[in-house]
């Protein structure tokens, strides 16, 4: 599954797909999950800036939008981090408010299962053109070729977990390996921060076998 992105053409009715998944995923959950998906879509809603790609908003206005004390907005916001759905780009602290980014790839993956439910042209916008039964999985980008091991790692990543290999790896170019540690490039110093956050224990599970046993990931 390829991340359909949420700019150029089509972008808004992506945005409402992406709403509406958030919608059904969290209605499909407890009382708590319903609560959780409702909260994050309406701080989308009012709060999100597309056009810079983040949220900057302070506790107490969150917490006069979900009309809660901001208590409960701190431990709503580390659950949505803790569930990749928001990703932190940068710690609140002198006078200034945290700033967000949507954990897209995160959101994607978690929502998919419920996008059946919404309709088939929700599925046709999110993902490429759909897998007939008993064929292997179609990704509409090129496929990661050679034997060395980061390319087997990319691989791995393409078979296993298409949506984190399209979004966040393979962007990643690779450095040297020196010594078990790869180093590896991101495009962007927030590339680098979430792929550290959220994929080195992975990557480094893939690598293993590989001889890798550590990660620098500069960008």
């Amino acid at each position: 599954m390829a991340v359909a992105r949420l700019t150029g053409q089509g972008a808004a009715s992506r945005k409402y797909d992406l709403l509406t998944a958030i919608g059904a995923a969290g209605l499909a959950g407890g009382p708590a999950d319903q609560r959780l998906a409702l909260r994050l879509i309406v701080l989308i809603t009012a709060r999100y800036d597309w056009r810079r790609d983040r949220l900057a908003t302070g506790q107490r206005e969150i917490a006069a939008l979900w009309s809660v004390d901001e208590r409960t907005v701190k431990r709503e916001m580390a659950r949505l981090r803790e569930r990749g759905w928001l990703v932190l780009r940068r710690q609140g602290g002198r006078g200034r408010v945290a700033e967000y980014g949507l954990g897209l790839a995160q959101l994607l993956q978690d929502t998919a299962p419920h996008w059946a439910a919404i309709g088939p042209d929700l599925e046709e916008r999110l993902t490429p053109s759909p897998v007939p039964a008993g064929t292997s999985q179609v990704i509409p980008f090129p496929q990661p070729e050679g034997e060395d091991p980061w390319t087997r790692i990319l691989q791995s990543f393409a078979a296993e977990a298409p949506v984190l290999y399209s979004t966040w790896l393979r962007q990643l170019r690779p450095g040297p390996l020196q010594g078990g540690e790869l180093h590896l490039h991101a495009p962007s110093r927030f590339h680098a921060s979430y792929v550290q956050t959220h994929l080195a224990l992975r990557i480094l599970a893939a690598g293993r076998e590989n001889g890798i046993h550590a990660l620098r990931i500069e960008g």
